[in-house]
């Protein structure tokens, strides 16, 4: 490794000290330590995101085995946003889960979840991504699962039947990708840049659109997303929707050709993109629950993003990723605040809820792209590469629909308000979450360790885009200011909040798809899968009480019969 520099060691303290931590953690005293684990994991990834010069990196292990760290600008984004949003829904999980006995085991995924996540941002070669990859999407499993309900172990069979496949995939495209490499590790850019001259070229990128998409829950490999964000706890949902689905991001940003064109897969991706994100706000709508509503509005939000990866691709534009990784940072900072303002309703009454609201709804039109807000910025951001063809006219609709889905969202935080840890966690969650008597934030009958992260967290996601969008885009803010940059922003979320007053004056009576909604479409299929499976397992059974022998000799007679019926009856002799 020869002289590292500081540099070097805050890229390997970002995953190495979590890390440790999730080991230390096997002992019981440690694990009884969570507060001071879950605060002091992400701050070695904040300042080297802060701190380390983009286009640093290091050689921790050398060829052919090969551990390469390095910090590109859509890694220090995204790794400086999931950063911040794991300090903060870290200090909430605290209180929020200070009475739940089984706090310690949560701490342990939720430590590993954080080191495969910084990991996939800063790792440079091909089978360290893998790792992290996988530890990422593994550890993430317990966070989904820690209410042990019957809910939660079935989101968790989804999610993990699902993680397993698209792991396979990635594995076969990354030996694929790798294999006209000199080299039995390469580098990510290497092992790119040789894609287009690979005789599997084209099997290669359709597994890993297919790979990295599921992560990102695309239609129709979003079922586990909706599934394992309703039924986590509300800090564990707040980085699944936030942090996990990035890693497929930041897989298509690493891995998709950039500065060469591929048409066809690239017009295919921005389709699917945009078909997921009005299918996400669709099936949205119809959801009882505010934390189910935000999980397909991250499915739309993830459509969104793929349609823009899918334009950069179309193209060959090279500027695409670093432009990706600003809108996924918007969108990870304010989806966390977004479930954390779940459980801030829950622990707050209705006759005080006002302040949450207005918050609630601040972060939701920010998203949607409220002109003077960061997700205005994010929305900016991106359009360029779209255009202003049908895509862009199509993804400028999106907001319109993301709108009314925010609005929902606010109205149904009324049903969970005074709901203290059920309305927060959805039905059949174990447990309840109490602010601590005679202590409120802000007003708020919210304790202050679950207030505090809230509110910061908020104030991050509405702002924070204003101070890196000239140094991640190149661009000035001035032009938004223009009035027709601000009508450009405002018309979507104005037609919006008009077709949600019209909606919801008189609100409908939606009827509910269930979360997972293809699953449950498809469960005439695993009936028929159960009765093949079952007669299979039977017959199997039957043939178990056959010795060897006889059901050897079974074998040669029908084989003796079948010789002797050709040689008896020659072809063209039987009609």
């Amino acid at each position: 490794m020869g002289d590292m520099r500081t540099s070097d060691l805050l890229l390997l303290a970002a995953v190495l000290v979590p890390l440790a931590l999730a080991l230390a953690s096997v002992k019981p005293w440690v694990r009884r330590r969570a507060d001071v684990l879950l605060l002091l994991a992400p701050l070695p990834g904040l300042a080297a995101a802060l701190l380390v010069p983009v286009g640093q990196s290091v050689l921790v292990v050398p060829p052919p085995f090969r551990l390469t760290f390095a910090l590109d600008l859509p890694g220090a984004v995204l790794l400086g946003g999931a950063a911040l949003l794991w300090l903060a829904a870290g200090l909430y999980a605290v209180s929020y889960l200070r009475a739940d006995p089984a706090r310690g085991t949560f701490s342990v995924w939720w430590l590993l979840t954080l080191a495969g996540s910084f990991a996939v941002f800063l790792v440079a070669d091909v089978a360290s991504f893998y790792l992290a990859y996988a530890l990422v999407s593994f550890s993430a499993f317990g966070l989904a699962t820690h209410d042990d309900t019957a809910e939660a172990r079935r989101a968790g069979k989804v999610y993990l039947a699902l993680t397993v496949l698209g792991e396979a995939l990635l594995i076969a495209a990354f030996v694929m990708l790798a294999s006209s490499a000199t080299e039995a590790n390469p580098l990510i850019r290497d092992a790119v840049a040789g894609l287009s001259a690979s005789p599997w070229k084209e099997t290669i990128l359709a597994l890993l659109l297919v790979g990295f998409t599921m992560k990102m829950g695309l239609f129709p490999l979003h079922v586990w997303m909706p599934l394992a964000h309703a039924v986590a706890p509300v800090p564990g949902s707040a980085v699944l929707s936030g942090i996990v689905v990035k890693a497929g991001v930041i897989g298509l940003i690493r891995f998709l050709p950039g500065g060469e064109a591929w048409l066809d897969w690239g017009t295919g991706l921005m389709a699917a993109g945009l078909f997921t994100a009005y299918y996400g706000v669709a099936i949205g709508l119809t959801q009882r629950h505010p934390k189910r509503v935000l999980a397909y509005s991250t499915v739309s939000q993830m459509g969104v993003l793929a349609a823009v990866l899918g334009a950069g691709l179309e193209r060959g534009d090279a500027a695409v990723p670093a432009l990706a990784a600003f809108y996924a940072l918007s969108h990870m900072l304010l989806k966390g605040a977004m479930f954390l303002t779940v459980g801030v309703a829950a622990a707050t009454p209705r006759a005080r809820l006002a302040p949450v609201l207005l918050v609630a709804a601040l972060l939701g039109l920010s998203l949607a792209g409220l002109p003077f807000t960061g997700g205005a910025l994010a929305k900016y951001a991106v359009k360029d590469p779209v255009g202003e063809g049908l895509a862009g006219v199509l993804l400028a609709l999106s907001a319109v629909g993301t709108t009314v889905l925010m609005a929902r969202y606010v109205l149904l935080l009324l049903d969970v308000a005074g709901a203290k840890g059920e309305g927060a966690k959805g039905e059949g969650a174990k447990g309840e979450t109490e602010a601590a008597a005679g202590t409120g934030f802000a007003g708020l009958p919210v304790a202050p360790g679950e207030g505090l992260p809230w509110a910061v967290l908020s104030g991050l996601a509405v702002l924070l885009p204003f101070a890196l969008f000239t140094p991640v885009t190149g661009g000035s803010l001035a032009i938004l200011l223009s009035l027709s940059t601000l009508i450009k922003g405002l018309w979507p979320v104005a037609l919006g909040l008009g077709v949600a007053a019209l909606i919801y004056q008189k609100p409908p009576r939606f009827v509910e798809l269930p979360p997972g909604d293809i699953i449950v479409a498809a469960a005439p299929l695993a009936a028929a899968y159960r009765a093949l499976r079952d007669g299979a397992v039977a017959l199997d059974t039957v043939l178990r009480r056959w010795s060897t022998a006889a059901l050897a000799l079974v074998m040669l007679v029908l084989v003796l019969a079948y010789v002797m019926a050709e040689a008896v009856f020659p072809p063209g002799l039987v009609p």
